[in-house]
């Protein structure tokens, strides 16, 4: 028991402050994809709601695609793909080339996918607010920003919320793929553990205990939030 404790010491010899320093970079990583994914989703969502026939089947492909691919084969896409741009736009510009920031590609892509799963959520919880509300907000005068901003938003946030709280769990345990492309989070950090100490069952059991408590932790405050947001919903 001491000899796994000390493998999880803090001190130069053990793996605690390495696990510990990827599990930050896994939370702050998907906490900087959330806002960037929601606001795509919102965006394609109400894209597909508009009555121009061109946005709504350019958000339609968009979502079908990123729906589509495995989540891997995007990190990989949007990774390479980036490097790729900023090669050829460095040399038709005569610019010193630079390496792509594995975070922002990271983000990138998974705020992608996030953003064309969360469409969906987004899209059923517009078309969740009952018609007369926006009729009744159109013989208010009230412009479509206006609509939207005080009738469809808050609605929409309630409806939206249970599903949404599953799409970021599901995007907690992503992160873990852009161990692929050398991003030092909590999973490459761990496979480095296991690669130098040869304990793979002990450090991969401690990290799936880090991530189930990511996931409980955001239980409680995803149940916290739906609570508020049904608040005047709830029947006593």
């Amino acid at each position: 028991m001491t000899e796994y404790l000390n493998l999880l010491s803090l001190e130069p010899g053990g793996w605690g402050a390495a696990l510990l320093s990827g599990a930050v970079l896994t939370l702050q990583l998907a906490l900087a994809t959330l806002p960037f994914g929601l606001l795509l989703g919102l965006g394609l969502a109400l894209a597909m709601n508009s009555d121009r026939a061109v946005a709504s089947r350019a958000a339609t492909v968009f979502v079908t695609i990123f729906r589509g691919l495995p989540e891997l084969l995007t990190i990989f896409i949007i990774y390479y793909g980036i490097q790729l741009l900023i090669k050829e736009a460095s040399a038709a510009m005569q610019w010193q080339p630079f390496q792509v920031n594995g975070f922002i590609a990271g983000m990138v892509a998974l705020g992608l996918v996030f953003g064309a799963f969360s469409s969906e959520v987004f899209l059923t919880a517009i078309r969740a607010v009952a018609r007369g509300q926006h009729e009744a907000a159109f013989a208010l005068g009230l412009s479509r920003r206006d609509q939207f901003r005080f009738v469809t938003a808050p609605q929409l946030w309630r409806v939206a919320l249970p599903g949404l709280g599953n799409l970021w769990l599901v995007l907690l345990k992503e992160t873990s793929l852009l161990s692929v492309i050398a991003l030092s989070d909590l999973m490459r950090q761990t496979y480095l553990a296991v690669s130098n100490t040869k304990e793979p069952f002990f450090f991969y059991s401690v990290t799936c205990a880090i991530y189930l408590l990511f996931s409980i932790t955001s239980g409680q405050v995803l149940a916290l939030l739906e609570r508020r947001a049904n608040r005047f919903y709830a029947r006593s």
